[in-house]
């Protein structure tokens, strides 16, 4: 499949979210609710979103035991999310309640397992017994043996997750900045062009395009960056 670009939309209220998707109308197919703005406004943004024509990436990034996982799986799947998040980290019996929940609402959602947050770096973790990259990589593994769709990692890692995984595995990546771009709070980062060279299917960008004089000139640029022979090759 073709890279596709996913447009974050990090707003604390639904009215600014719905006129920035607005603008991004028949420019890409998919956006991002997060934290903020879910609870800012509710479900409810998930089907106005819809009805504007948008697959919607609910990104909750789900952490608690399996009964309570599920039970936010059936609420976010009841809510039309397209595809939905569940740390890793959870271990397999609440990925795989998650996986359950999925089916059992009957609905195509996407679930893919956060890895390692991109805002990490070795300084944050000085506990873990391997290079990040390798940690990264050893959860993906798990998610892909536990049943999960895909799984959400830095550019720095696709490459190696997908050697290590299936063609039809989800590679989802945010963290993505083009050279122009400031970095904030992202650390494991890498440019749109090189995460789709190396095999992510979602490319998840917000404050670039969000922020941008004209958003969807900036979505349609990347978009064309990542889509010529030259940005995947």
């Amino acid at each position: 499949m073709s890279p596709q670009l996913v447009v974050a939309l990090d707003f604390p209220q639904a009215k600014s979210a719905l006129t920035l998707a607005q603008q991004l109308v028949g420019v890409t197919s998919w956006v991002k609710v997060g934290l903020e703005l879910y609870l800012a406004a509710g479900a409810r943004i998930v089907a106005d979103l819809k009805g504007l024509g948008f697959r919607v990436f609910v990104d909750l990034k789900f952490l608690d035991i399996p009964n309570t996982v599920a039970g936010a799986v059936r609420q976010a799947c009841g809510s039309g999310a397209d595809m939905l998040t569940v740390h890793a980290l959870g271990g397999k019996a609440m990925v795989q309640a998650a996986l359950a929940a999925r089916d059992a609402a009957g609905t195509k959602t996407h679930v893919v397992a956060v890895t390692l947050l991109t805002h990490l770096g070795p300084a944050d973790l000085p506990w873990a017994m391997m290079p990040l990259p390798e940690l990264a990589g050893d959860l993906a593994r798990q998610a892909h043996a536990w049943g999960a769709d895909g799984v959400v990692c830095s550019g720095q890692e696709a490459e190696s997750i997908r050697a290590a995984t299936s063609p039809d595995f989800l590679l989802v990546t945010p963290g993505l900045r083009r050279p122009e771009d400031h970095v904030g709070d992202q650390t494991r980062i890498c440019t749109p062009q090189a995460a789709a060279r190396a095999g992510s299917n979602f490319l998840v960008m917000g404050r670039p395009i969000t922020g941008a004089t004209d958003p969807a000139a900036a979505a349609r640029q990347i978009l064309a960056s990542v889509l010529t022979p030259g940005g995947t090759s």
